[in-house]
């Protein structure tokens, strides 16, 4: 039997990589020139922290996690959301106590047991994003407006911003009873799953995608018309702040979240390109969750996007990495000169392939445009002899005449 990979796992091939490594880059760019800082925490923790962070009744919990019990008889989790662990850290190293507004920004896989669909797998990648110890809307907008701008800069203007306000302890339990109210005598047009959520959590039925669902919903109470007069002020300071700031927004009342640790401010990047997964990032307030998971008392707010359905987007652009220059050869002296040349461009940082297997000229120079190399140039007896060289840039078969040293080809080649 052949080995394959794990349903749900999937590999990430060279061909592919370029753009992860592409959308990586630019959320470090983004992330730290607001003043983030990144933050590697174990992609496995103690299962008690996500029953204490998510809720036990959670569809996360109760039917998603990779949970099992190790060889010490610990309940160990592989993550399936980043934001506990970033906390479990910000409590446990007290980084708090050197000062309670800390900037961070994580990246790598996390595990959930679902059903894989496209740009949706049971080992998937987020980079996220938090701010603790900040009350102030202010905040809520800078997260926003850096979020807005990691799409901008790579790129892609279709995902818009989404928000809301999904109150707070004080004024929430009222709505839930006025939810709970409506829904009552719609019972039997809901699925299974929003009967079950029913009584735990009432909110997750405004969430559902199932059309019988979205139909009983139509004209459920919205949350913002049961907001305290604190939700209100904030929410109500947050769209002024990205007013400010000239970011464009729309509010959706029905946006829940599937964590019950979110208060407040709640939002989402979606698209209409993805189908029906069309939140490519999603991310809110939780002021409860520190002081839950046994820190102090401080707020934060914070998001994650993923990496599989931003990769979606980018379509079918080239991020391969390409090759400055291209080394073709014409016999085996040559060959020796163009390893000693390529070694010495490499390590002056300039991107350089040859052959390996000493191929007819032709074979070379399909390779090098296989490569996509910016650059090639044959070295014969007639180059070694003169010390120079005709480069031909291949984007247009322009040819220049260059001395074959390490200084003269990355001048040519604007490195």
């Amino acid at each position: 039997m052949a080995l394959t990979a794990v349903k749900g796992f999937n590999d990430i091939l060279p061909d592919e990589s370029g753009r992860w490594q592409y959308i990586e880059e630019t959320a470090r760019q983004v992330f730290e020139l607001n003043g983030f800082g990144e933050i590697r925490v174990p992609i496995m923790e103690k299962t008690e922290l996500f029953c204490r962070s998510i809720g036990d009744a959670t569809d996360i919990v109760e039917k998603e996690m990779y949970t099992f019990t190790d060889k010490g008889e610990n309940s160990v989790t592989l993550r399936p959301e980043g934001t506990a662990g970033v906390m479990r850290a910000f409590i446990e190293h007290k980084l708090y106590a050197q000062d309670p507004i800390a900037k961070l920004y994580y990246m790598g896989p996390m595990f959930r047991y679902e059903r894989p669909q496209k740009g949706r797998y049971r080992q998937f990648h987020q980079i996220g994003a938090e701010i603790t110890g900040v009350n102030d809307p202010l905040a809520d907008a800078q997260v926003l407006n850096m979020l807005t701008t990691f799409f901008h800069e790579i790129g892609l203007t279709e995902p818009t911003l989404q928000i809301n306000s999904l109150g707070c302890p004080e004024c929430r339990p009222a709505y839930r009873a006025t939810l709970r109210s409506f829904l009552e005598e719609r019972m039997g047009q809901l699925c299974e799953d929003c009967k079950r959520r029913f009584a735990t959590n009432p909110l997750r039925t405004l969430d559902c995608k199932v059309p019988g669902c979205i139909s009983a919903t139509a004209g459920a109470p919205s949350v913002l018309e049961h907001l305290c007069s604190g939700c209100d002020d904030h929410f109500s300071s947050v769209r002024r702040y990205l007013d400010l700031s000239s970011t464009t927004y729309s509010i959706n009342s029905r946006m829940v979240r599937g964590l019950d640790y979110y208060t407040r401010t709640t939002f989402e990047m979606v698209t209409g390109l993805l189908g029906s997964q069309s939140a490519v990032a999603a991310g809110g307030r939780y002021d409860g969750l520190i002081s839950q998971l046994g820190g102090p008392t401080i707020p934060g707010i914070g998001f994650a996007m993923g990496l599989e359905r931003i990769a979606l987007l980018l379509g079918t652009k080239d991020f391969a990495s390409q090759p400055d220059l291209f080394i073709a050869t014409m016999g085996e002296g040559e060959r020796d000169i163009a390893f000693c040349l390529m070694d010495g461009l490499i390590k002056s940082g300039v991107r350089v392939e040859m052959d390996y297997e000493g191929k007819s000229l032709k074979s070379q120079m399909r390779r090098a445009d296989k490569l996509k190399a910016r650059y090639s140039v044959v070295i014969g007896g007639n180059e070694l002899l003169s010390g120079s060289a005709s480069f031909k840039r291949m984007s247009d078969g322009l040819l220049t005449e260059t001395v074959l040293t390490v200084a003269g080809i990355k001048a040519l080649v604007g490195i």
